[in-house]
């Protein structure tokens, strides 16, 4: 479903933040992507999105290129970055309509969408309301209700649980195994080693712009934990 094939991005002609990385995202894998702030893991999940430009290499959403058919990869994803930029002005159902008017979604189906994911993440009587006057972790969930509505076959997330109480990342977890049950393929990146080990079935870790491990996470860890293999890995880095 994601496929990015020796992706490198250089900011400035200098720093290279990303350095031929390559991995692949099946349907029904939850994938998660590991690093320190700064390893390269925004980069490349901002590329794949097709927010952000680059030359070298390649990534293909659903066969698709997303230098060469970004409208066609965007039907089929959706994205949720670390930080809910969305537009204040408006209310919460006004911006859930906005996003499902942009990809063609009928009304009652995405009525029923939006009453689903609202009233799972408890925030239906808040909608009316406008998103400036929202918390972190509401405008949060405004976005990742957003990110569900089409129902996408690629959900791509950055540090997705910042910001959400116990109860909403509870929520979300689940949602996500369910949509991995009907094929949705996940990529997403995160600093909570517990969080992925527990969720993922794959996991990549990238430092420096490059990929040290990747794999099943069965056979990654074994008979260790996530944080054993992964300071096990950045020690021999050094």
């Amino acid at each position: 479903m994601l496929d990015i094939k020796n992706f490198s991005k250089t900011y400035g002609g200098v720093k290279k933040a990303c350095d031929n990385v390559s991995l692949s995202v099946c349907s029904g894998d939850i994938f998660g992507f590991i690093g320190h702030n700064g390893a390269g893991k925004s980069t490349t999940i901002r590329a794949a999105v097709g927010v952000l430009d680059f030359k070298e290499g390649e990534i293909y959403i659903d066969g698709h290129s997303v230098k060469d058919e970004p409208m066609e990869c965007k039907k089929v994803t959706a994205y949720i970055p670390d930080n809910p930029d969305i537009y204040e002005n408006m209310t919460g159902i006004q911006y859930l309509d906005f996003i499902a008017d942009v990809f063609g979604i009928e009304e009652t189906v995405r009525e029923e969408r939006i009453k689903k994911y609202a009233d799972t993440f408890e925030i239906t009587s808040s909608l009316g309301d406008l998103i400036s006057s929202y918390s972190h972790g509401m405008k949060q969930k405004v976005a990742i209700i957003s990110a569900l509505i089409h129902e996408p076959k690629l959900l791509v997330l950055d540090e997705p649980f910042v910001g959400l109480d116990p109860k909403a990342t509870f929520t979300l977890k689940e949602i996500m195994h369910e949509m991995c049950n009907r094929g949705t393929a996940i990529f997403f990146s995160t600093h909570v080693l517990e969080v992925a080990e527990k969720l993922c079935n794959k996991v990549a870790i990238i430092k420096k712009g490059k990929i040290i491990t990747t794999g099943n996470m069965d056979e990654l860890v074994k008979d260790h934990s996530l944080e054993d293999v992964f300071m096990e890995v950045e020690s021999s880095e050094r």
